[in-house]
């Protein structure tokens, strides 16, 4: 009943529903059409380069958009299959085929579901933003590099390696067999695609190139030109209009340990994409995301579309950008966009399989430059070392080595980084004969007191936990004094928190001291860190009446015990 209680779904769907309009139908209904039609050739393209067929790509987008924009927890977000899964979900297929890949899915939207139910929407925000743009680059150039042999028309008869740099050492050795005509075909559609928007911002680049460069290699073919040209249609013989019907995954003990850290991959990546997208949309909006929602939301997207033969669902940035500028302000576009896709996938897929494959590398490349950020990438490297060390070493660990290294290492950087610099931010300090209540306190009163020989005190700033629990142990251990002293006050007004580290380090502190016939006295205990001491014991260990709520409490009793014991 607690949980039902603190339960942090509220889908962004029924809030705006309640007080829905004409007008804003309105509005929903042209952003809607224009995301579908500039998500058409996304989803297509996004699809072949995970080595899924086309359809598969618009089944996502269809029943994933669909779910993302009915249950998450923003307004505008349109969701469906992005170039950050490209990577992952290609080596996921190469290595367990596509009954692996639905199981890494339907795994990865679990664990969205517990992120948000556990409310980890506002921690996943907190990852540095070094390790995202490393891992964006990263996937960037990853994605760019897999489009070679479609651009150039290369004929590579092996199998490609997955590695970064083999697959480059095979593009090299075929570069011999670069085809002209397709090469054209490639350039001018990434000349249309940036070429568009500066006519229009409101022209889908990526669809009129395609439309134009479709049409132009049907014509020429039908006069005996282009007719090497790859298309959709040779590549997939076999596109389906057929609306899949749900079956089962297979799922296992062997399959879930096997692909759990694919899932969590997945679930990480599609966590920061969803919420950084959601973050920006914010920005331009003035609303407010609800980040456990919207991971609730995603994950039930993935959890359903491995039913349907789907791939990976989240966020997109530039499909939800696209959505505010048309006049998007409700999920409804979003359930629209999918609406649209529907009526693409049932009536117009035999002309998607005359489209070059040169025109999707082109699509492809253009997204891998915009995702790049490489102006963000060097703005970084004007930042403090750590940050662009952090960086370089997500940035090679994402191209080099596997996508799930990258994520892992990526998330042990981000805790390192924030211990590192909370345990900077940390202090113990040691005072001496006097000392002023008021210090480090925005007070204009000075209290100052005065502390009789056998009491030492020693003030913890910040949270206290295992890496600072080792510090302040050392600075006793390093604290050396004339004689023994009688008491020791441990003074925690800054104390914001206590871990189960600082507690046993606390406890043996006690009982060492207590051992040596010296008394310990806490100071400034907020409730919080009272309530954790309570529990642990801590109370009945020294005495409630050695827990002090102010400085001057625990200086006055100090001195006491001080005076009754020393000659």
């Amino acid at each position: 009943m607690d949980f039902m209680h603190t339960l942090d779904f509220k889908p962004a769907s029924l809030q705006t529903l309640k007080q829905y309009s004409f007008s804003r139908f309105k509005s929903d209904l042209i952003a809607g059409i224009v995301v579908g039609i500039v998500a058409l050739p996304l989803a297509i393209a996004f699809a072949i380069a995970s080595g899924v067929n086309p359809s598969v790509g618009l089944i996502t987008a269809i029943i994933g958009g669909f779910l993302v924009s009915a249950l998450g927890g923003n307004t505008v977000q349109i969701g469906g299959p992005t170039g950050a899964f490209i990577v992952i979900v290609y080596n996921i297929i190469s290595n367990y085929g596509l009954s692996g890949l639905a199981i890494a899915t339907f795994m990865a939207g679990c664990l969205l579901v517990i992120m948000g139910l556990f409310k980890l929407g506002t921690v996943i925000k907190f990852i540095p933003y070094p390790i995202v743009v490393g891992f964006t680059a990263g996937i960037a150039l990853t994605i760019f590099s897999t489009q070679m042999p479609d651009f150039f028309g290369l004929e590579i008869n092996e199998k490609l390696p997955g590695d970064f740099i083999s697959k480059w050492g095979v593009y090299f050795r075929h570069f011999s067999t670069i085809d002209l005509t397709t090469t054209i075909i490639g350039l001018v559609s990434i000349g249309l695609i940036i070429g568009a928007p500066r006519i229009s911002p409101r022209l889908p680049g990526a669809l009129l190139a395609i439309v134009i460069m479709t049409a132009a290699v049907w014509v020429l073919s039908q006069f005996g030109y282009c007719t090497e040209v790859e298309t959709i249609g040779m590549r997939f013989r076999n596109l389906t209009t057929d609306i899949p019907h749900p079956h089962s995954i297979g799922l296992n003990m062997e399959s879930i340990n096997l692909l759990l850290p694919s899932a969590f991959t997945i679930a990480v990546l599609g966590a920061i994409e969803s919420l950084l997208s959601a973050t920006v949309a914010d920005g331009v909006t003035g609303a407010r995301t609800n980040s456990n929602t919207e991971l609730i939301g995603q994950g039930i997207a993935n959890i359903t579309v491995p039913f349907f033969g789907g791939i990976p669902v989240t966020g997109a940035i530039a499909r939800t950008m696209t959505n505010i500028t048309n006049g998007g302000a409700t999920p409804v576009a979003g359930m629209i966009h999918a609406l649209v896709l529907l009526l693409v996938y049932l009536f117009l897929m035999p002309l998607i399989n005359l489209v070059p494959m040169a025109c999707l590398g082109a699509v492809l490349i253009v997204v891998a430059y915009n995702m790049s950020g490489w102006r963000t990438v060097v703005g970084i490297f004007k930042s403090p070392k750590s940050d662009v060390w952090v960086l370089i070493v997500t940035f090679l660990l994402t191209v080099i080595f596997d996508l799930t290294i990258a994520i892992e290492m990526g998330l042990l950087l981000a805790i390192v980084l924030f211990l590192q610099r909370v345990m900077q931010n940390t202090t113990v300090r040691v005072y001496g004969e006097k000392l002023d209540a008021a210090e480090g306190s925005d007070l204009s009163t000075h209290e100052v007191l005065n502390i009789t020989k056998g009491v030492s005190v020693y003030e913890i700033d910040g949270p206290f936990f295992f890496g600072v629990a080792t510090k302040f142990e050392e600075v006793m251990r390093n604290t050396r004094m004339t004689e023994r002293p009688v008491v020791r006050i441990i003074r925690m007004r800054k104390v914001p928190f206590i871990d189960a580290t600082g507690i046993h380090n606390l406890e043996i502190l006690i009982k060492g001291s207590q051992a040596e016939g010296i008394t310990v006295v806490l100071s400034g205990v907020n409730p919080t860190v009272s309530e954790a001491l309570h529990k642990a014991g801590i109370d009945r260990l020294i005495s409630s009446d050695h827990i002090c709520s102010h400085i001057s409490e625990a200086v006055e009793r100090a001195n006491a015990i001080a005076l009754r014991h020393l000659p």
